[in-house]
Parts: C-alpha cells; structure tokens; sequence
C-alpha cells in the first residue's frame, strides 16, 4: 500500500510504501534523503510511477484530529510556508523518542472530595448580558471588547464550564503563562485536572508527553498556554478562546511566520466552535471586521463596584517649570511618591526603554559607538559599565577614548530603566525600589517575586511593559510614564496603536478597587497629541475612529492587504539592483501599490545590507499571485504585524 506524508522540514508531501493501513492523521517516521523524521500521515494513494522508500515505524495508533490535518493545508495555502513546516507546529520536539512517564506539569493533581463535581461560576448582570451576546452574535468569531476590571475572566470560565459539560474541549491562549499567572491560576484551582498547561519553562520531555496524554485522551481538556497551544491534538475541540488578543505575541516571528488568531478563525470554522477574542483595547483591525460582522460583545462596567477611575494628567517636558527639583521625574510626579512612601502605598514607574543610556557618541566628532554586528547604537548600562546590544547580545567595555578620533570625551544621551532606578535611589534613599524589564535575572523576575511584590513588599517598581500587562497590585497608588510619545515615531503604520494600548494598559493597574487611590501622571514632549488625549480620557472607541479614519486615506489594514518583501545581500550595490528589478515587475500589476524600495529597520548587519518592498492590495489573491517567479533571494512575509 502507498500513502502520501508530509514530513517535518522544507517539504511538500512524498510517496512511502508500507505494508500495513494506515489512517490519515497518524504520526510515523520516514527517511527523507539520509535523515529519518517525523512526519504524518495525509490519505492513501495509487501505487505510483516510480520507486518509493517504505515507512519505517508508526508512533502512535491514534491519529491527529482532523481540524489539525486542515489546518497543516491552510498554512501552506494562506502563508504560503511548506506543509512540513505546518508539520512541525503540531509535532513535540523528539516526537520519535522514549520518555519516562510523569504527572507533575498535568494541571494541580491535588484531589479533594469536590474536585470531580463541577464549579459555580457566578456572573453579575452585565456579565450575563455579555455572554447571552456571546451565544447569540452571528458566525464562529466573536470579540469580547471589556474594559480592564471588567470580569472578563468570569465569562471565559463560564464558558469553559459550559463547553465541559457538552463533553468538549476548550484552548485558553494567553500571551505569556508568566504575565497571566492570575488568569491560569484561577482556571488550574476551579478546574483541577481537567486544566493541561503548556509554556516555555517546560522541557522537551514534558512537552512530548503533554501532546502524548492529550492525543491518547477521549476526556474533555481545558488546554492553556501560548500561541503553540493552539496546535494541540484534542479530539472534540468546543470552544477557543485567546485573552488579550491584541498582543504581538500572537505573531510567530519565525517561519513558519502564521498569526494565531488567523488560524484559530480558521479552526472554530472547521469544527464550527466559537472563537473568542478578549481585550480592552482589541486590534484595529479586528475590532473594524467584527464590528461589520455585528459580532462585537462590549463589557463597559467594572466588576468591582469598589473601583474607582483613576485621576490621569498630562505634563509637558517643554515646560520645565514642571521639572525643577529632577529633570526625569515631574515635580508633581515626585510628591506623589513621597505622600505614598509615608501611606505604605506603591507606585510604578514605566520607560518601555531598559539600560541607562540608549546613545554613546563622541563629543569632539560626533562618532556613534554602534554595534559590530547590527551596526546600531549600542546601550550603557552604568551598573555595570558596559555597551550592549539589545538586538544581538553584544556587548564591550565602555572604550576610554573614540575609536574614531581618539579623543575622550565620550557622552551617553537618552535614558533607559537603569538610569531611572539610580536616579531614584538618590532622591528616595530609604525606599524599596526594584527594577523590573528583561534584564533581570531569573531568581529577580516578576513572576518570581510577585506575592512579594503584591504583598507591599517594594514601594517602587521601575519597568517596561513587563509592568504593563495583568498585574493586580492591591497597594499600587500612583503610575508614572516617564516619556509617553517614546513610541509614537517609529516608521511603522502600527506605531500609535501600540501607544494607545500601552498606555491604557498602564493606566489599567490603578483603581482596581482595593485602596481609595489612583493617580497616573504621563509625562510627554507632546501633550496635545490625539493619542495621549484618547489615552488620557480612556477613550478606546474614540481613537478606534481616529485610527481607522487614517487607515482608510492611507490604504492599510483592514482596507489593504499587506506583504513584505525583504532581501539581504553582501554589497548594498546589489541588493540596491535587485530591490528596483522586483519594484518595476511588481508595479506592472494595476492591483497592486508598490512601495520604492526602502532601507530595514535594521539595515545592516553582519550577514550584509537588508532592504524591502512593501506591498499592498484589496485582494490577497493578487498578492499570492505576486508571488510566482520572484527571485528566491527574496524572504516573502504575507500579514506582517507592522513594518519595522
């Protein structure tokens, strides 16, 4: 008998032999050249016209699902990636191997006399109301739009419990397990063992033989984790829901290059199940197709009726009558962390920049310390009194001279987290003050000390968006943004955007309902800005109009398709060549804007010069059919998530 498998790799399907049936969607192993791999199998064919190699060994009898063996088909068709590589989302690394059976990353284990009776998960009106909208809107894909301490938690565990009781399985994706531990913690104590993580901590023996219990399993599962639980083999998958929607991590940045939430649209449509996207500031994009869809729930009361809105003021840089005692940190800002200090009350201060200082010139030539690799400017962090590279992990001793002129006056410009710890430990020299951004080690991240933390435990938290996202701190007081337009420059069309939502989710860890406080102070060159102003006035369907206004002038997404075409060569001359080549072909096609050829964000590198095309479109056809006959120098990147 002949079968047609897709392997893991940079393949397409191959023909095998094998002398016993086989079932569509079983796991087995092939050689394919002189390496033998994994791969699955996709239905039975015709003996053909020429010599096949044999299947050398079937791993499991049970198969994969088949919304799993769709789904391998719609990669390589909507991201234009190679089946084997879809292969290789589903697959566990060492898939082939033995593993020594053990229960410890299989949910809490912790039996008690209630754990086999389900959970009462208690809804107040206007959650009711949001998941009767839920059940009733139209089509698969539906988006929860709740405002942070909306209770968006409750409807997602009523839901899980309802799918449960069908006898079904639901996926919970968050962005991170460690910036969502409340979430996962709270569906791992309600629902016990029926709850299978899956996150990076594991290894690759626990990850094998979490796919392994899940594909052997004929029990309904709630599966959380990341975006690569999504591709776990459950057999009656009954619900998706992923929290925090808008989050790029959603986006696999390596190839296969696939959004999340696509592919999850795609999987609720096969097995016909809701797909639920949660968040209070969704993506503009989804938010404009779900609107037209009338599949837009909105969840607008606190759930707390303690909570209170926090009072948010704006205050220019340009006025430095604002900043006479320290040029970071506002006069206002300053004295807010003093009245907390002496009420035992935390504050936060957010840069979404780390190190001390992002710039390293010379002062008598204007020479710029860059990296050796990436030839970007490379960052001071004075703790330490070293240059590094956040972009590749380089790093150096701060030279005693330039390199260039061999002068000594050296300057560092621009300010990261480092600086501002140090420049807070000199004002407030008896206060607990921790930084928290992805330089800590791993004994002094967040999720690590976080009941130290919530506990009261530091009085000032210094960070980058670590600090942004799902904390729940009862004594937090005051938020303080150092510089809020930071972000707003950046040559990518998603740049406010992400502003907006950064901001807001700031905002968002005060006035949650615990102490009779909440102030955020946003500091900014640019208080007239609309961004700030639509953040300051928590106004998410203001800005959504103000966005979607400039996205329908400027021709991008939800009203343009997007590819990005990028290619990296030795010599600018010839990359240079082939960019202006591909730009006259690509221009021919009347559906198609092509842009010139512009200069990536990082240019260069130690691989050579990269530069892109970017192109857009009504019809993503069009851009498929781009495609065919560009030079394969070409890295073809269909959705990019922005443009940098």
């Amino acid at each position: 008998m002949f079968y047609e498998v897709v392997p893991e790799g940079k393949v397409e399907a191959l023909t095998y032999d094998f002398d016993n049936s086989l079932l569509p969607g079983q796991i087995v192993i092939v050689p394919v050249g002189r390496r033998l791999v994994p791969g699955v199998v996709v239905k039975k064919v015709e003996r053909p016209d020429f010599k096949t190699k044999s299947i050398l060994k079937v791993l499991y009898s049970e198969p994969l699902p088949k919304h799993l063996m769709k789904t391998i088909g719609f990669i390589h068709e909507y991201y234009l990636a190679p089946s084997g590589q879809a292969v290789s989302l589903i697959l566990p690394n060492g898939v082939e191997k033995k593993r020594r059976k053990t229960e410890q990353m299989f949910g809490s284990k912790q039996k008690t006399e209630q754990s086999s009776e389900m959970p009462e998960i208690r809804l107040n009106i206007a959650q009711k109301k949001a998941l009767e909208g839920l059940q009733k809107a139209p089509g698969t894909t539906k988006l929860l739009f709740g405002v942070t301490g909306s209770g968006k938690t409750n409807i997602y565990l009523k839901m899980a419990l309802n799918t449960l009781l069908a006898e079904k399985s639901t996926i919970l994706l968050v962005p991170e397990i460690a910036l969502t531990g409340q979430l996962v913690r709270v569906f791992s104590e309600i629902f016990d063992e029926k709850v299978v993580l899956i996150h990076s901590g594991q290894t690759e023996a626990e990850r094998h033989l979490v796919f392994e219990r899940i594909l052997k399993s004929n029990e309904p599962l709630i599966v959380v984790g990341p975006r690569s639980a999504l591709f776990t083999p459950l057999k009656d998958l009954g619900l998706i829901i992923i929290d925090e929607e808008h989050e790029t991590t959603y986006y696999q940045e390596n190839t296969p290059k696939y959004s999340a939430i696509r592919v999850a649209s795609f999987m609720a449509k096969e097995v016909e199940c809701p797909l639920i996207l949660g968040s209070a500031t969704p993506n503009i994009a989804d938010f404009y197709i779900a609107s037209r869809q009338s599949s837009v729930i909105e969840l607008t009361e606190k759930a707390k009726t303690s909570a209170i809105k926090p009072e948010i003021k704006l205050i220019g840089f340009k006025d430095r009558d604002n900043f006479t005692k320290n040029k970071y940190f506002s006069n206002s800002l300053l004295e807010a962390i003093s009245k907390n200090l002496k009420k035992k009350e935390q504050t936060l201060i957010f840069h979404n920049r780390r190190g001390s200082a992002p710039l390293t010139i010379c002062e008598e030539c204007g020479e710029e310390i860059l990296c050796p690799n990436c030839f970007l400017p490379l960052t001071l962090h004075a703790d330490k009194y070293i240059l590094y590279c956040h972009t590749c992990g380089f790093s150096e001793d701060v030279p005693l001279c330039c390199p260039k002129c061999q002068a000594p006056g050296l300057i560092h410009k621009g300010f990261g987290t480092k600086l501002l710890e140090s420049e807070l430990k000199k004002i407030f020299p008896k206060a607990r003050i921790k930084r928290f951004d992805a330089d800590n080690k791993k004994g002094e991240r967040l999720e690590v000390i976080y009941d130290s933390v919530r506990d009261g435990e530091v009085d000032i938290l210094v960070g980058t968006q670590t600090l942004a996202k799902g904390l729940d701190l009862p004594k937090l007081a005051t938020v303080g943004v150092v510089q809020a337009d930071a972000g707003l420059s950046l040559p990518d069309y998603s740049a406010e955007e992400r502003t907006f939502r950064l901001l807001t989710q700031v905002i968002g860890r005060v006035g949650r309902g615990h102490i009779d406080t909440a102030e955020v102070f946003i500091q900014t060159f640019r208080p007239d800005h609309p961004v700030l102003q639509f953040a300051k006035e928590e106004d998410y369907l203001g800005f959504y109009e103000y966005m979607i206004k400039k996205r329908r002038q400027a021709g991008f997404p939800p009203f343009r398709f997007l590819m990005k075409l990028e290619i990296t060569m030795k010599t600018e001359a010839i990359v240079l060549r082939k960019v202006r080549e591909l730009v006259l072909k690509l221009s021919k096609d009347e559906r198609l804007m092509v842009s010139p050829p512009l200069p990536a964000f990082h240019e260069r590198t130690d691989k050579g010069y990269t530069w892109q095309i970017i192109v857009r479109s009504s019809s993503r056809k069009a851009l498929i059919q781009a495609c065919d006959g560009i030079d394969q120098s070409f890295k073809i990147i269909l959705d990019p998530p922005g443009l940098l």
